[in-house]
């Protein structure tokens, strides 16, 4: 979240902050706007939250929180519970050594189609044009320039 929060501010654009209250190494980072840190006790609800008011999701490399919240909305997104945002994976590499989605397809424990849930892809130049030809759609802008 901090790496969003810092490109989002040093863009000039308000920053969210939704931290879960842990026993350890869980604090707001620098890059939240004053005033919009919100904590939640559980991650079911704090997950809830990031999915009523996400447009898009790009996942970077990370690990099980990253993968929890990545597999919800793509099972979000499965059963229809939550709109076409498009979902994107940052890092080719990574995310085919880390799971083999085409492997799952083949022992059918999901669709090839749902292959089509989410992009891969390598660049912010390739991420942006996937997530505009996915149906991101770009409302009032956040900051006049």
């Amino acid at each position: 979240m901090e790496a969003a929060n810092r490109g989002a501010s040093e863009a000039g654009a308000p920053t969210i902050g939704f931290n879960i209250q842990l026993p350890i190494e869980q604090y707001p980072n620098r890059y939240i706007t004053p005033g919009l840190a919100f904590y939640f006790h559980y991650f079911a609800i704090r997950k809830m939250h990031l999915a009523m008011r996400a447009n898009a999701l790009a996942v970077f490399p990370g690990g099980f929180g990253t993968l929890d919240e990545l597999l919800e909305i793509l099972t979000l997104k499965l059963t229809r519970k939550t709109g076409g945002m498009p979902v994107l994976l940052f890092c080719r590499r990574y995310w085919e050594t880390v799971i083999n989605f085409e492997a799952l397809a083949r022992y059918g424990t999901i669709s090839p189609e749902d292959l089509g849930l989410f992009s891969i892809v390598d660049s912010a130049e390739e991420g942006w044009e996937v997530m505009l030809a996915n149906g991101l759609t770009t409302g009032t802008p956040l900051r006049e320039d």
